[in-house]
């Protein structure tokens, strides 16, 4: 017999903080440059039949597991839990979090929460009265960045949306136009279209965006200087550079759609091929507390972590060894 238990529990990211006073920097007021130029509407059909036709026809996107590793994965996933553990979750909760335990019952089968027992778990956030982004926030940076981390942490904390350009070593795209857009060929940078605000410094990012687009204080995690960015550097370690280095790749005439966040070492993985093929994407960020599980949920008829849409061919899937395979055959030249 199912027993009604209902408690709640604040987790919050913002709980605890400490005051910070980072010398203040003027932002550079810059236009917006988009990193990919429009194509004419030829061009991209012609690059869609193209990449499409390497997509195997019979191609069928695996079926989800939960918290499931494909066989030969096991080390690479625990070596992407280190960064996790040394930055104490750090962008796994989005700001405000809360978490309610109740019977299964008591959640419609249309709702999302987590499966436990008998019982499920309702995860959700406080909603900021501030402005909210109308388009996606533009970042150039590389996954095992550490300063790129922070940036990429407080992304998730804030649950904000953000086209990623990655900056891999050696990638002929997108280094170039950060040395030309903002005079400096230093990561990250970010490009904020909604105040057409653009910046470098991951310090100077994380201001702004918690003063833009949070509450105006930043995490205690965020804010230990030296500490942090060595935390950072220090999990970062175990990956032995992967997602630096740039694979020889075809560039997609759209960029791909990535759910994801932060602090799951699954989506780590398919963010690391992301980067080293230097493939633009669009981050849907979905931490736990985020409204956009539910969406993701309505969408799938499940939440899992990470999920592609590639608009170049039509395939969404779930599962990060089979994405991180199909991004390989499909848009790497070696």
């Amino acid at each position: 017999m199912a027993m009604t238990m209902a408690g709640a529990l604040s987790l919050s990211q913002f709980s605890v903080y400490v005051p910070v006073s980072l010398p203040k920097k003027s932002p550079r007021n810059r236009e917006c440059i988009r990193a990919i130029s429009e194509p004419s509407s030829n061009s991209v059909s012609t690059q869609q039949e193209e990449l499409t036709s390497v997509v195997v026809k019979d191609f069928k996107a695996p079926e989800p597991k939960r918290f499931g590793v494909k066989p030969g994965m096991r080390a690479e996933v625990y070596k992407a839990v280190l960064p996790l553990i040394c930055r104490l979750a750090t962008g796994v909760f989005v700001s405000g979090y809360s978490l309610s335990v109740v019977s299964k019952d008591e959640v419609p089968p249309d709702q999302y929460a987590m499966d436990v027992n008998d019982y499920k778990l309702k995860e959700t956030s406080k909603s900021y009265s501030g402005p909210r982004q109308k388009k996606p926030i533009e970042i150039y940076e590389f996954e095992s960045c550490p300063y790129c981390r922070k940036v990429r942490e407080i992304v998730s904390i804030l649950d904000l949306d953000v086209l990623f350009y990655p900056c891999p070593r050696s990638g002929p795209t997108f280094r170039p136009k950060v040395l030309d857009m903002g005079g400096k060929l230093q990561f990250p940078y970010m490009v904020d279209p909604n105040t057409r605000i653009s910046m470098y410094e991951s310090d100077d990012i994380i201001r702004y965006l918690v003063g833009q687009y949070g509450d105006g204080n930043i995490p205690c995690t965020l804010s230990l200087g030296i500490f942090t960015t060595l935390t950072a550097s220090i999990g970062l370690l175990a990956r032995s550079g992967k997602g630096s280095t740039y694979t020889p790749a075809k560039m997609p005439p759209k960029p791909l759609k990535l759910w994801s966040y932060e602090g799951s070492p699954f989506c780590k993985l398919v963010r690391e091929a992301l980067v080293e093929l230097e493939l633009p994407h669009l981050q849907i960020s979905c931490a736990r507390g985020s409204p956009k599980r539910q969406m993701l949920f309505d969408k799938t008829g499940l939440f899992q972590a990470p999920y592609l849409e590639d608009p170049n061919t039509g395939i969404e899937m779930f599962e990060s060894a089979e994405i991180v395979e199909y991004l390989k055959a499909t848009y790497a030249l070696e």
